[in-house]
């Protein structure tokens, strides 16, 4: 994408008090208008679409929609905002459209040039910021309507695993993805597939390689443990076996992810207490069958410099896999 004068404007400085109040709740979902993002990328919203329709195989229904009127006027009630039918007063000719989360990481691998590069590094940082500030305390409230809430916004992007290909092969998001590889970067990451990676991104990249079945081995499980699951395809069926040390993870928050991702097939098992390090295992004797060895739980990705790595032999595992599926079931409380 050229930068052309003609159509662009000056960009926004982009902080969590300025997104907050560009982020809306429209059909369940939590969405941006393309107005608010040709904005912050210093377009003018007919370049920004224009942007949009060039690439327009990238956006799909669940990653950008248009706005019917009786939710413009409904936004206009309730958020202040001066979106009216043109007559008038109005200012609105056309319905506007709005982008999804995943639809704005989207555009990140459309926007080209510096500028595009420097907007999308403050969005995700900003982002970031935002879902931590949601997800940190509020699960162990013990209310239930905060512990949906944050089960809904926390950590990270709803549909990633669909665009991270995309993200990975674009040169200038890349450069995106690269400059997160320092901790005072504020960002969570993990090592892994050789570079640093977002860490919800790359437990989504693995997860979303099953086609079967996915167990995961990890003896201390929270939140964020199910958190990471909430992408995984419906058609597999997910056995979680840990002993749950600590009781991390409680019966509550468990129910409550359930009823926002009844989708996701899942059930526990124990270890037997012989377990001390974590793994991932794809599809378990189907051709497409993976192992992978994690440095630390994903319940506490990206907190330290964490490894995640590839098995080479997979059969040496089978022993330990086939002793944990005559596990007991484990109960939560």
């Amino acid at each position: 994408m050229s930068e052309n004068k003609s159509t662009e404007l000056v960009p926004v400085e982009i902080t969590v008090e300025s997104l907050r109040t560009k982020i809306y709740s429209i059909r369940g979902q939590q969405v941006m208008l393309a107005t608010d993002l040709a904005e912050i990328y210093g377009y003018t919203t007919k370049a920004f679409n224009q942007q949009v329709k060039n690439n327009i195989e990238k956006f799909e229904d669940d990653f950008r929609f248009q706005l019917t009127w009786d939710e413009i006027d409904e936004l206009s009630r309730s958020n202040n905002l001066t979106l009216n039918r043109e007559g008038r007063g109005g200012n609105v000719k056309y319905l506007p459209w709005c982008f999804t989360e995943s639809g704005v990481y989207m555009l990140m691998t459309v926007l080209k040039g510096d500028l595009a590069i420097r907007q999308s590094k403050a969005l995700i940082r900003t982002f970031k910021q935002m879902k931590d500030y949601i997800s940190q305390a509020p699960l162990l409230s013990g209310s239930s309507n905060i512990e949906r809430l944050s089960l809904q916004i926390s950590e990270n992007t709803r549909d990633i695993s669909k665009i991270k290909e995309a993200m990975v092969t674009k040169e200038d998001l890349t450069k995106v993805i690269q400059s997160f590889s320092l901790p005072d970067k504020g960002i969570e990451y993990v090592i892994y597939s050789g570079q640093t990676f977002e860490a919800d991104a790359a437990y989504a990249d693995i997860y979303n390689k099953a086609k079967k079945k996915l167990y995961i081995v990890d003896n201390y499980i929270g939140p964020k443990t199910l958190l990471m699951l909430k992408s995984v395809p419906a058609n597999v069926d997910i056995i979680i076996f840990s002993d749950n040390l600590m009781n991390i993870l409680r019966l509550s928050e468990l129910q409550a992810f359930q009823a926002e991702y009844p989708n996701v097939k899942l059930s526990f098992q124990r270890t037997g207490g012989k377990f001390h390090d974590r793994y991932i295992i794809i599809d378990y004797k189907c051709r497409t069958e993976k192992v992978y060895h994690c440095g630390a739980s994903s319940k506490d990705a990206g907190n330290k410099i964490t490894t995640i790595a590839q098995a080479d032999n997979r059969k040496l595992y089978y022993p330990m896999i086939e002793e944990l599926l005559l596990q007991p079931a484990l109960r939560l409380w």
